[in-house]
């Protein structure tokens, strides 16, 4: 009688992504490379960070660095160090809830990777931006009716776009994680004011428990009003 048969090789091997294909091209043209990316976009309640990289020269990354959504909290804060150590430098912009709600979230978007890139010491000459939109800069109306609406220093900056960079480059992927660590601190720091929300758990997000407690108990002043929230008939803030 005859055996199973393997259908595949024993000894089949798995192609990673080369997380340098983007940077290694722009650092031998002596380009300085800065990775971006963005935590706390469709968050109802909390900032919005934006976490930027910059590499000079090219170095082998951490071990385990991928997209921050894909890793563990603990396997992202056992990178913290690792990754600090390995870029020449990084940094975090940020907007507030009041400023999204002032701004709308798109130009409050790009002001926080204008912030990002302007708290730098070292200045870059080519952005890896991840997604398919220039978060440089914001689309031509986007400030209208904006009173005080904020200048984008650095909207003119090289750059390049891509789909799903927080798993293709390891700068872009390096200032998920980075943004992630600090935005989920932050949280979990105005947890204990805020017991009810569930911060420390939800991370601003709207889970039940996030929806239930704001139908309940209101609006915090650290949620996004301008987002329409659910408690409407609960207009008062924390």
């Amino acid at each position: 009688m005859l055996g199973r048969v393997n259908r595949y090789p024993r000894n089949v091997s798995v192609v990673r992504e080369d997380l340098l294909q983007f940077e290694r091209p722009l650092l031998d043209a002596g380009e300085i490379v800065v990775g971006i990316d963005e935590v706390g976009r469709g968050a109802l309640a909390g900032p919005l960070l934006v976490g930027a990289v910059v590499l000079t020269r090219l170095r082998t990354p951490p071990l385990g660095l991928n997209d921050s959504k894909k890793l563990s909290p603990q396997k992202r804060e056992s990178l913290g160090a690792p990754l600090r150590a390995w870029c020449d430098e990084w940094s975090l912009g940020a907007v507030s809830a009041n400023e999204i709600d002032a701004w709308g979230l798109r130009l409050a978007l790009s002001v926080a990777v204008n912030r990002a890139i302007e708290n730098l010491r070292v200045a870059p000459t080519h952005v890896l931006i991840d997604g398919p939109l220039n978060l440089l800069d914001a689309p031509a109306g986007s400030a209208a009716g904006v009173a005080n609406a904020p200048t984008l220093r650095f909207c003119d900056l090289r750059h390049t776009t891509i789909i799903k960079g927080d798993a293709r480059s390891a700068t872009i992927a390096a200032a998920s994680v980075l943004a992630k660590v600090a935005r989920d601190a932050l949280m979990v720091s105005m947890h204990d004011e805020n017991v009810h929300y569930g911060w420390s758990s939800n991370k601003g997000y709207g889970t039940a428990v996030h929806l239930a407690a704001i139908e309940r108990h209101g609006l915090h002043s650290q949620h996004r009003r301008s987002w329409r929230l659910p408690p409407l008939q609960f207009p008062h803030a924390v």
